[in-house]
């Protein structure tokens, strides 16, 4: 059985924190302390990463290219966060109906380069995604490993639109000890039958479920799951490179 339970307590996060530490702090605050194991994937929203990492950017600060406000113009958006999504990007995938959607220097298919300004104090300032999520889930289990003698896995998310579906989901963006992706081609079905295109997306489904087990408002940004161990691996692995879509595979561009 899969379980999911958000952690309390770990609280407003800042440049330079410790995020390691504010983790195992808020596993012994738990109603009942938990003791996290090398079987554990600790689902990590990542805003928590990126404000310890200072990813901030005043729009204060930021000014805009022509290009920025032509297309903020169009899109009906602040030229100065257009800016920042432009140096966020490898370039624009598509802008329409007020939406900028983008890729990002980490291979990204995603709206406004991940820029968001929703659980971030100030009214001018946004948040940017980790410079290299991979790098970042590497660095806390490491630090989980060296307060606790744990190595769970990790998985840093956010919520990414889909292109055949309304709605949000939770995918992962970094990952660290975990088999990200379930490979079944070649494999066969209940009844037989050789499975052909069936590879299932481990990391992208355990942030989902972790995402339904906090509430966006409950500033509870690290989920503890359970259950998942045999997808767990004990190196750090490929982080969340097999998840991204081949650009000659992509039907959409």
């Amino acid at each position: 059985m899969i379980s999911a339970a958000p952690l309390a307590g770990i609280g407003e996060l800042h440049p330079g924190d410790d995020l390691g530490s504010a983790v195992v702090a808020a596993l012994a605050g738990q109603p009942v302390p938990t003791t996290i194991t090398s079987d554990h994937v600790l689902v990590v929203a990542h805003k928590a990463v990126s404000k310890v990492e200072g990813r901030f950017r005043s729009l204060a600060d930021v000014t805009p290219g022509p290009d920025a406000r032509a297309l903020a113009i169009a899109q009906g958006k602040d030229p100065r966060l257009v800016e920042i999504i432009f140096e966020e990007s490898r370039g624009i995938v598509r802008a329409a109906n007020g939406v900028i959607i983008t890729e990002t220097h980490h291979g990204f298919i995603c709206a406004n380069a991940g820029v968001d300004a929703s659980n971030v104090r100030g009214d001018d300032v946004v948040l940017l995604l980790p410079r290299d999520p991979d790098a970042s889930a590497r660095a806390l289990r490491a630090r989980l490993g060296e307060l606790t003698g744990a190595y769970p896995a990790v998985v840093i998310t956010d919520s990414f639109g889909r292109a055949w579906r309304t709605g949000q989901c939770d995918v992962a963006i970094g990952v660290a000890g975990l088999r990200p992706l379930e490979d079944w081609r070649g494999a066969s079905d209940s009844y037989g039958r050789e499975l052909h295109a069936t590879v299932i997306a481990v990391a992208d489904q355990l942030a989902a479920v972790a995402d339904l087990a906090r509430r966006k408002d409950s500033q509870e940004p690290v989920v503890l799951v359970s259950g998942a161990e045999r997808h767990v691996v004990s190196e750090d692995g490929p982080g969340v490179a097999p998840l991204i879509r081949a650009r000659e595979h992509d039907l959409f561009r």
